[in-house]
């Protein structure tokens, strides 16, 4: 029988340190050459909705898996699906809305570990969105954070995101009136938008600062500016062959100049020990983020994990006769 978890069952069971412990080690395992990664596909729908699907495999665990989800009048609706690889039984499905928070989050949290410098202490992040939430709730478990400031268009959301979130994480949280503001001096930037144009400009940088940038993942948008992407001395993706379909940021600054990507690396090696995320203090460092189903893959099954063990979830017949 395949275990169904609900979208209750995931925000109950699952925590930030579970999923950036899920997601570390199976980027740590990708890096090893033990993990399969195919990119997102799209499929265009009528009134302008999409059917999302991307896949993956973690050899060493013997898990391979699938999350769906579609985009459809505003609405998504989000799944993923894990199996045994060795038998092809299917061990669960899993409603992913929350999960696809935790994870994403997760992956800036292994980035931030890697890339920033351990000194960090400051944190300037744009959006106060459903994302940002696991941006910066990732952020603080991976480093002992003094002070963040927060901007979103919304004055009203962003000052309840500041409070909410200073309350849940005990940190000082600000909410501020520009963009601008919340960048400069800051010593990690984390961007969690669904804009198309630049939010943050390469000139406010400081010397040394780390970019979490997740909001773009199609070719036509970007959080960055040129500036921005060409101070980069280091550039960290997730998937450099899901990068040169859906990072507007890269694809737009890079342009026709195949040659730039060359300087761009995947943080699985990183995490691996295989590169290093980081040389100097005063380098700026970039993770430019996606998403990848192995990471959904392994949080899932995280959950899995943590919901048989208290006797969470729904046993749900499938295939029995």
């Amino acid at each position: 029988m395949a275990l169904f978890l609900s979208e209750k069952d995931v925000h109950d069971l699952l925590t930030m340190p579970d999923a950036i412990a899920a997601v570390e080690q199976v980027m740590r395992r990708q890096g090893e050459g033990l993990a399969i990664v195919q990119p997102r596909h799209r499929l265009e729908l009528p009134d302008k909705g999409f059917l999302h699907y991307m896949a993956g495999a973690d050899l060493e665990a013997g898990l391979v898996g699938m999350k769906v989800y579609t985009s459809v009048r505003g609405a998504l609706r989000f799944l993923v699906s894990v199996y045994q690889s060795a038998t092809g039984e299917l061990t669960a499905l899993v409603e992913a809305d929350q999960l696809g928070v935790m994870r994403t989050g997760a992956a800036s949290g292994v980035a931030t570990r890697y890339m920033s410098r351990t000194d960090a202490r400051t944190l300037g992040q744009i959006g106060t969105g459903h994302q940002a939430r696991g941006q910066l709730a990732a952020v603080a478990a991976v480093r002992k954070l003094e002070r963040v400031r927060v901007f979103g268009r919304d004055a009203e959301r962003r000052k309840r995101f500041a409070a909410e979130m200073g309350q849940e994480l005990g940190i000082n949280i600000e909410p501020v009136n520009s963009a601008e503001e919340a960048v400069r001096g800051a010593d990690i930037v984390t961007t969690a938008t669904t804009t198309s144009k630049p939010v943050v400009q390469g000139e406010w940088l400081a010397p040394g600062v780390h970019i979490n940038a997740i909001g773009a993942n199609f070719p036509q948008k970007r959080e960055l500016d040129d500036s921005a992407i060409a101070r980069a001395n280091r550039i960290a993706v997730d998937s450099i062959e899901q990068s040169k379909i859906e990072s507007g940021d890269l694809i737009q600054a890079f342009g026709d100049n195949d040659a730039r990507w060359a300087g761009v690396q995947e943080l699985a090696p990183i995490v691996a020990g295989r590169a290093r995320g980081r040389e100097r203090s005063d380098e700026i460092t970039l993770f430019k983020s996606n998403g990848l189903a192995i990471w959904d893959i392994a949080a899932a099954s995280r959950v899995v994990t943590l919901a048989l063990a208290s006797g969470r979830g729904r046993k749900i017949p499938m295939w029995e006769s």
